[in-house]
């Protein structure tokens, strides 16, 4: 008798933690013998391109993966089933919508079920493939933390881990030269990796985008950490962070598509809006980049994605399709697709992280 297939794929950005979901899927899908578990490399890319680029994952494939950053079926945020990129005969690249050729090849290469493993993007188009009567799962994933139907996503400690680490390098060549360290970190529109970050550090300033800043405060708080030229001060902003009646640090995507903006380079921004304002200091700038996003996960990762996988392939068992697995309040859930991209989780300006980044005294240019 032969056996159901599931397809698991990989979308967006990579992030710590991925390999730890697939494991589980596949170790977890091992203990329901009827089932087998395939990969499509680059998401839905292997399917859509010829020859097909899938791949069996059996316990083989998958052993010892848990402690590897990447994954091992790729990943892409550019393109995807609903804008796939086309060169035009005169060199230019337009998108074409080859969503209901996915459909058809998931019905004839015989899949019963898909778990996509992506963020916001990614489960944007699990919830388009699903109105297209796809059988689909979500699986949360971003280092960002940006996704608002589950607590936490796997990679999210990862990612502040790296950042605190990278932190507590900078304080000792602060101290040791006066100056006043600036540290870039990522979040998009969110500033959840740089409060962490900042709380776990012991910044001074801690820039967010949800809470645009006012240079001259900013500057009069590191102005206080020196005296007659000596000290040493140190600032995360989010690479999303924006002066009040000011914009992000962003510019359009060149990548064939790639439609995000690529933001990264605020820290420099920064620097010189201080020096502007008066801040006499020695000012580095420090951009960790996609250093965030790579590496081995940490403990807690490794274990919501294990969670997450686990979660993910029972409620394919209980055809829970158009469902996402969620993170709330220490238990393991599933919540609507629908729920899972109606919001875009930002910090909350009165929550009691920010009260309690306050209460130690770092400031937020406000």
């Amino acid at each position: 008798m032969a056996k159901k297939k599931l397809l698991v794929v990989t979308g967006g950005g990579d992030c710590p933690g991925l390999n730890a979901v697939i494991r589980a899927i596949v170790k977890r899908a091992a203990q329901s013998p009827d089932w087998e578990v395939w990969g499509s490399i680059e998401a839905y890319n292997g399917l859509l391109r010829t020859p097909k680029e899938i791949v069996l994952l059996d316990s083989a494939a998958v052993a010892g993966i848990h402690v590897r950053g990447g994954t091992i079926i790729k990943t892409t945020n550019k393109g995807g089933p609903f804008s796939w990129p086309v060169q035009n005969p005169d060199g230019s690249w337009s998108a074409v919508d080859r969503s209901d050729e996915l459909v058809e090849i998931l019905r004839q290469e015989g899949f019963q079920a898909v778990i996509s493993i992506g963020g916001d993007g990614s489960q944007r188009i699990s919830k388009a493939l699903y109105d297209k009567g796809v059988p689909i799962i979500g699986v949360p994933k971003t280092i960002d933390n940006d996704l608002a139907a589950t607590d936490f996503t796997f990679g999210f400690q990862t990612a502040v881990q790296i950042a605190t680490e990278s932190f507590d390098r900078l304080v000792s060549t602060a101290e040791s030269h006066h100056r006043v360290m600036i540290m870039e970190v990522m979040g998009r529109h969110a500033g959840w990796i740089a409060l962490h970050t900042a709380i776990a550090g012991g910044a001074e300033v801690c820039l967010i985008p949800e809470i645009p800043y006012d240079i001259h405060k900013v500057a009069q708080r590191l102005h206080q950490r020196f005296n007659n030229g000596r000290g040493f001060a140190h600032v995360v902003i989010a690479e999303g962070a924006k002066p009040k009646d000011g914009t992000i640090t962003a510019r359009l995507a060149t990548e064939v598509g790639y439609e995000n903006l690529r933001l990264g380079g605020v820290a420099y921004q920064l620097s010189a809006q201080l020096r502007a304002a008066g801040l006499t200091a020695d000012i580095r700038e420090t951009v960790l980049g996609h250093v965030q996003r790579g590496g081995t996960p940490i403990a807690f990762d490794r274990v919501l994605a294990t969670q997450f996988g686990v979660k993910a392939f029972e409620m394919v068992l209980a055809e829970q399709f158009g469902q996402m697995v969620s993170y709330r309040n220490n238990t393991i859930v599933s919540v609507p697709l629908q729920e899972a991209i109606a919001n875009y989780n930002y910090v909350q300006v009165d929550s009691f992280l920010i009260q309690t980044a306050r209460g130690v005294g770092i400031s937020f240019g406000d």
